[in-house]
């Protein structure tokens, strides 16, 4: 199936199948600019991803089309919001219910300055605290030593709280008690119960369509000029990484876990990679056009080796997840579920990449929360760029 499918594409078979979403060989000279994704939001969304969205969302193909036109008219806003609410700027959200974005203002901002964002066609809403205030807030409560009762913490801004997360039958623990209580002398908490405590999604070797480090499989997120990027925690610089069928792809050229939960995996011995992430005969096989980030309240759709393709909504950004290994900062959490093998997979909103699959807690049978690494960071941090269509 996976090779009809590459044959239809008109592109290299072996990197696409020892992958669970492959992505660009071809170098796009504006990746991310304004008028590539002017041009992305021009484009029509692919039947698969439509399909996903009325199984994952409950919606009709006519209310799903209307979301994701919506959803990038938010995404084009942000910016822009954001910009006019300058020091007042209490964070932005997109609103599933009315289609729209939602920008917060403390309530010292001037009438000017709401007015100013309401003119951007954002919603407006007056919270207590800043972002930057709520930053600091999260900032400070990174210091702090977690308990394993404790799965994370973000910063929400439609809460106008940090979002402390605690493993449910946890919340009596002496240790998370006084972590709870050290959180909020650092600024403005709320506690929220979690069915259960976050995990890696790298696994041991299983079939599928894999790759290879050592003894553990995970996936590829999106291909780079010269590799891929993917999950730190599934290798070490150094380690070499085979694919579906055991032949030698490449290195890791960079890798960070905990801290960080990213790497990046040089590709060579004939393989190759192509701009697209993979739908594995549930929907399309989806180009990736840039990466622009999208908001929280916004749909997102996940590839991975062990569970395939689903999709959720973006819940929070710049979330700190509290694993068995180590902290990890400045993570986004979805709704979308995932599983052992997915690890490094591709989270994509429409043609625009996200990040990597890192970890979280249930599955695909009954459900979950699953974080990612936003994908802008990594290739930021490696100075790499990405392949686009």
């Amino acid at each position: 199936m996976r090779r009809s499918r590459l044959r239809h594409l008109g592109v290299a078979t072996l990197l696409v199948l020892g992958s669970l979403s492959a992505v660009g060989t071809l170098p796009a000279s504006a990746a991310d600019s304004p008028a590539s994704s002017a041009a992305s939001a021009e484009e029509p969304a692919s039947a698969g991803l439509l399909d996903a969205m009325q199984r994952d969302f409950g919606l009709t193909r006519a209310e799903a089309e209307d979301r994701l036109a919506a959803e990038r008219r938010a995404t084009a806003l942000a910016p822009t919001a954001r910009e006019a609410a300058g020091d007042a700027f209490g964070g932005s959200w997109y609103d599933a219910d009315r289609g729209r974005l939602t920008v917060a203002v403390t309530s010292d901002a001037s009438p000017a300055t709401v007015r100013a964002v309401g003119a951007t066609g954002a919603q407006v809403r007056t919270v207590e605290h800043s972002a930057r205030q709520l930053d600091a807030a999260k900032t400070r409560i990174d210091g702090l030593d977690a308990p394993a009762g404790v799965s994370g913490w973000h910063v929400d801004p439609a809460a106008g709280a940090v979002v402390v997360d605690v493993v449910e039958g946890e919340r009596a623990d002496n240790d998370v008690r006084r972590f709870v209580d050290r959180a909020r002398a650092a600024g403005p908490v709320t506690v929220r119960t979690v069915p259960s405590a976050p995990r890696t999604f790298a696994a041991g070797t299983v079939g599928g369509d894999p790759y290879y480090t050592g003894n553990v499989r995970c996936s590829i997120g999106f291909s780079v000029h010269g590799g891929f990027v993917t999950a730190g925690h599934c290798g070490g610089v150094g380690g070499a990484v085979r694919g579906w069928d055991g032949s030698h792809i490449g290195t890791f050229q960079g890798s960070s876990f905990p801290g960080n939960d990213y790497a990046w995996v040089s590709v060579g011995s004939g393989w190759w990679t192509v701009p697209v992430v993979l739908g594995w005969g549930t929907v399309s096989d989806q180009l990736v056009r840039g990466s622009n980030e999208a908001p929280v309240g916004a749909s997102i759709c996940r590839s991975g080796s062990t569970t395939h393709w689903h999709c959720g909504t973006v819940l929070a950004k710049n979330e700190t997840v509290n694993y068995s290994q180590g902290a990890v900062h400045q993570m986004t959490k979805t709704s979308v579920c995932a599983e052992g093998g997915d690890s490094g997979g591709s989270f994509i909103s429409g043609d625009q990449a996200q990040g990597v699959t890192s970890g979280g807690w249930g599955n695909c049978s009954s459900g979950g929360e699953t974080w990612f690494q936003p994908v802008n960071e990594i290739l930021n941090r490696y100075g790499l760029t990405l392949h686009t269509a």
